[in-house]
């Protein structure tokens, strides 16, 4: 008889074992079921929404929120502060998220002790090809697996438990070509897809799916055709053809990447991709005789089975602006007319809050959720915008356009509150002119945007006194609350903006600021319950969970990017270094530390031996401006870019000046060579150019 029970409780002990799924498991069971300490996915939950039900920190006692813990996340490559995107996904009490380069970090979500870290060999170089920084914004967790992008174009596989590279897989299809990976992977069934940057650059965007277990490719599915004399690959994009220009500028690949949040539904079977802008952006170069040039500026439904698209809906055709569609996608169910409804929700560069059934792709409604100038309305009949007199061609003329080519709401994840029902957007509202050169040429690891930024600059004042509307003149930057039901506003807070994406609870909403502040709002009204001062700029949404019945609130810290490019005067990056980090706070914490206060450097003087050439200053200043100033940026006590300021270059910096250029001796610190791009002659322009600059500033300093 003691035998017989043994061997039964014997049987019971390695049964459970077997069934005892091992940390990191996440599965379509367990998103279904969401325990409402776990956040799951980028956006949380499975419909994306940015949303927990957590409550334990509430509109009555978040004034007690303080500092629970944080963790140095700076870059390993060159050790040069990068920018910070990512939501970190939190399972079983460990956090799982990824730094600059495609990084990855499993921390005890407790304490952020270090369980593990990926730290992909990525060749410096690729910060060349990196419009936006060398950024990334998350990973995937799947069934004990971590699923990462790397800058330079490989998806890789995790195990959870260690960080042991399991499967990796080369994801671009031509390394000639400036492309890139920032975008999160997105899980589908039985498939992991990944997207990838570069539209700026000159590429042809696509998705890639791959088995979760072995990497194998499963499909491929290109966003914009390609030189039809070559065939198509499949019928969508045949079909896509059919709205280009056949005589089309092929070599500059349409742009068009994927490198937003995506969403799934596995109900429905459905995969939601949004695709990106054009390249290069004015159409008369890139599609001469016009077209709505699909698939750029859409909201795809794909079956990820086969990789077929099953619907589309095009937000922006014949896009000129910049007017991605890569914005984060929402899922949710509402009721709409007293009829429930499932649907998708995106508010995209555009300035337009798209609500579309989920299923069909039928659009339900489209209102602008900040100031647009370029189209009147949507016309729900057709679905296209209709277009104003802004909203033509810049061909011939400057136009003065809102939103700017950052948009009214960029990659910052806006979320949805099924307890308010209202949707938080970091919104922007922003005036641009748009001019383009006369004429075009494709150019490797370049902008191709055509974009004649310098003249850009030259007309806005010209531009601006011409306009009657003074209010298309004005920058304003909120955090919004829109009613999608109603498609209204609910409430504005000013000093929101652009800064991070937000987080929502039943009562709350969390947002960082490039002020360096981590603001808590009342999420009914607007009302501001919490700010903490952190010192660090943040653009990624925060995270929340809970462990041993204690609720924390997190969120990656650091800025970088081309959210630095034109940055405002009151960003904290000009008083505090942008020390890359993961920051966690909880009730009845402590005061943040902040970052290491920045050291103003003086202006050496200029080497005595070298002589300015005045006749290279001019296109030595054109150069600057078209290859260096993404990184470098301008000059001064106020320069901002987190690389070097080079009107400060030391004297040994300006007799190694051509060697760093062209033979790329600073590689390993981010300073790719230029020697595909730049001739010895340019290279000299620049220096000149730098060193008038740097004598400039010398003499200023001198004499104060």
């Amino acid at each position: 008889m003691k035998n017989k029970w043994y061997f039964l409780l014997l049987f019971v002990i390695i049964f459970s074992c077997q069934n005892e799924k091992p940390k990191g498991w996440i599965d379509q069971d367990r998103l279904q079921n969401r325990q409402a300490a776990d956040w799951l996915t980028t956006g949380g939950n499975q419909d994306m929404q940015h949303y927990s039900p957590l409550d334990q920190i509430n509109s009555g006692n978040v004034k007690d929120l303080g500092f629970a813990w944080e963790y140095d996340a700076r870059s390993h490559i060159g050790n040069v502060p990068r920018g910070l995107e990512a939501t970190p996904i939190v399972a079983d009490g460990i956090m799982y998220t990824a730094g600059s380069w495609g990084a990855v970090y499993a921390l005890d979500a407790k304490t952020g002790k270090e369980l593990w870290t990926f730290k992909p060999k990525v060749d410096p170089a690729y910060v060349r090809r990196s419009c936006c920084d060398v950024v990334n914004r998350g990973v995937a967790v799947w069934e004990g697996k971590v699923y990462v992008g790397t800058l330079d174009g490989f998806l890789v596989c995790l195990d959870a438990q260690d960080g042991k590279v399991l499967w990796n897989v080369d994801t671009f299809t031509d390394r000639t070509k400036a492309y890139t990976i920032t975008s999160p992977p997105q899980v589908a069934g039985h498939i992991v897809m990944i997207g990838n940057s570069g539209s700026e650059f000159g590429v042809r965007g696509y998705i890639t799916a791959y088995d979760l277990k072995t990497g194998e490719q499963k499909w491929r599915f290109f966003i914009v055709p390609g030189d039809p004399a070559n065939g198509h690959e499949s019928a969508e994009m045949e079909m896509a053809a059919k709205t280009w220009d056949p005589k089309s500028h092929w070599q500059s690949g349409g742009g068009g990447t994927v490198w937003g949040e995506s969403a799934y539904d596995p109900e429905l079977n459905l995969l939601y991709v949004g695709t990106g802008n054009a390249a290069p952006y004015p159409i008369w170069f890139r599609s001469p005789s016009g077209g709505d040039n699909l698939f750029l500026a859409c909201i795809l439904a794909i079956n990820p089975d086969t990789g077929k698209l099953v619907w589309h809906y095009q937000t922006t055709p014949g896009e000129i602006w910049d007017y991605t569609a890569t914005q984060n996608i929402v899922l949710a169910d509402v009721e709409l007319a007293g009829k429930p409804r499932k649907v998708l929700m995106q508010a995209p560069k555009n300035g337009f809050f798209y609500v579309l059934d989920r299923a069909t792709g039928e659009l339900i409604s489209a209102e602008k959720y900040t100031r647009v100038n370029w189209a009147s309305h949507v016309d729900l009949k057709t679905g296209r915008p209709v277009l104003t007199e802004q909203g033509q061609w810049y061909k011939d003329k400057p136009k003065l356009v809102v939103p700017y080519l950052g948009g009214g709401h960029v990659w910052q994840p806006m979320s949805y509150n099924p307890n308010t029902g209202l949707v938080y957007i970091p919104e922007r509202s922003v005036p641009q002119v748009f001019k383009t050169f006369d004429t075009y040429e494709w150019l490797p690891d370049v902008d191709n945007t055509n974009l004649d930024y310098a003249e850009m600059y030259k007309f806005r004042k010209h531009v601006l006194d011409q306009v009657k509307s003074a209010e298309d003149t004005v920058r304003a930057e909120n955090l919004l609350a829109w009613n999608p039901i109603t498609q209204k506003v609910a409430w504005k807070f000013p000093d929101g903006g652009p800064d991070g994406g937000t987080m929502s609870t039943p009562e709350l909403v969390f947002q960082g600021t490039r002020t360096g502040y981590f603001n808590v709002h009342n999420a009914k009204t607007g009302e501001k319950l919490k700010s903490i001062f952190t010192g660090n700029g943040i653009m990624a949404a925060p995270t929340t969970y809970s462990i041993d019945g204690e609720q924390y609130v997190a969120v990656m810290a650091a800025y970088g990017g081309a959210e630095t490019s034109g940055y405002l005067p009151d960003g904290v990056i000009y008083q505090y270094e942008n020390k890359a980090r993961i920051i966690a706070f909880k009730l009845g914490g402590g005061e943040t530390p902040l970052p290491p206060k920045r050291k103003l450097v003086e202006t050496p003087a200029p080497p005595a031996t070298m002589k300015i050439r005045e006749d290279l200053i001019e296109r030595g200043t054109y150069l600057y401006n078209f290859y260096c100033d993404i990184c470098h940026g301008k000059f001064g006590d106020r320069h901002l870019s987190q690389h070097p300021d080079l009107s400060k270059l030391p004297e040994a910096k300006h007799l190694l000046f051509n060697d760093i250029l062209l033979k790329g001796i600073l590689s390993q610190n981010g300073m790719a060579s230029f020697s595909n791009s730049l001739s010895e002659a340019d290279v000299e322009a620049i220096h000149n150019f730098l060193l008038k600059k740097q004598t400039e500033l010398y003499k200023k300093g001198q004499s104060k």
